[in-house]
């Protein structure tokens, strides 16, 4: 069994009112590489919400989603949320805030049987702005 894939967030994707576009550019995946460039979003709902800061919006991909019972993704070391559950968002798109390169996106996927969990790693990322 495998993880389902992943790829940056499409650029109209809206994050409580901040695009994908806004937060991000260049991102790609290759691999378990993430890089690219994060922008620093220091207004609107995203920083209510969420503070000042860099985020990286990721869509999940997967040929089939019934093949799996849970897939959890977030971010190691976790910064309090800890891992959320993908399956139950329809669209399979989740925003992630970057507080380091050091981290990395930890997804979790199981069939009910077994268990695979996948890193990627974060290094590739430029954080852009303010608090770099």
């Amino acid at each position: 069994m495998t993880s389902p894939g992943l790829e940056a967030a499409p650029s109209g994707t809206d994050f409580w009112g901040t695009t994908a576009a806004q937060m991000q550019s260049g991102v790609t995946v290759s691999g378990n590489n993430i890089t690219g460039t994060l922008k620093y979003i220091s207004s609107g709902q995203i920083v209510t919400d969420w503070g000042e800061g860099h985020f990286l919006g990721i869509k999940f991909t997967a040929d089939d989603w019934s093949d799996y019972t849970s897939v959890k993704v977030g971010l190691s070391p976790s910064q309090g949320s800890g891992l959320v559950e993908l399956l139950t968002d329809d669209e399979k798109i989740g925003m992630f805030k970057i507080t380091s390169g050091t981290q990395r996106l930890e997804v979790v996927a199981t069939d009910g049987t077994n268990t695979n969990t996948q890193f990627y790693d974060l290094t590739g990322l430029v954080l852009e702005g303010a608090g770099t």
